[in-house]
């Protein structure tokens, strides 16, 4: 019996093992995009940072106000909130004019840090904590600058996370 000798040429198995590796990463490629795509924990980090943008965003508007613009500030109020904030907002526009024009003051505030306190992102409720720098400018004098904590409930609406709520965080021991 003869026997019959064949020879691969090297190029064309390098190329075959080439052509299997490639088809390989690009089906685990896909595998790992789909299944980043159908995570829930990306879409809730997602949410996540949107809450605290539009948290810090809202924060900031709420304690920036010029007397010399103070129905552009006002504005900016109504449009970072919702629900009774926003209600109380409106109804006490023209005492606010009133009050920031007499004061002639201008403040302006700068975000240092903020986080999510807590986050419902099927009830599209969120909570933050953001500190702040306010520098507030009299007509005579030199600016007065405070840092201050606030705390603020968002609720998300058509529109995107809005403050709901806001007041100052406790600083301190609180306890007897």
């Amino acid at each position: 019996m003869a026997r019959v000798r064949t020879t691969r040429n090297p190029l064309v198995t390098a190329a075959v093992v080439l052509a299997v590796a490639a088809a390989g990463a690009a089906a685990w490629g896909g595998w790992e995009r789909y299944d980043v795509t159908h995570d829930d924990s990306a879409a809730y980090a997602e949410a996540r940072d949107d809450a605290l943008a539009a948290g810090e965003q809202a924060v900031q508007n709420m304690n920036t106000l010029d007397h010399a613009k103070v129905g552009k500030g006002l504005d900016s109020w109504e449009e970072s909130t919702t629900g009774d904030l926003h209600k109380q907002l409106v109804d006490g526009r023209d005492a606010f004019v009133k009050q920031i024009e007499a004061a002639r003051t201008v403040s302006t505030a700068e975000i240092l840090s903020g986080a999510v306190t807590e986050l419902d992102d099927r009830a599209g409720k969120a909570g933050v904590m953001v500190a702040l720098r306010v520098t507030v400018t009299a007509p005579e004098g030199k600016p007065a600058v405070k840092e201050s904590r606030m705390l603020g409930q968002l609720t998300r609406t058509s529109e995107g996370w809005k403050l709901s709520a806001l007041g100052q965080a406790p600083v301190g021991n609180t306890a007897g």
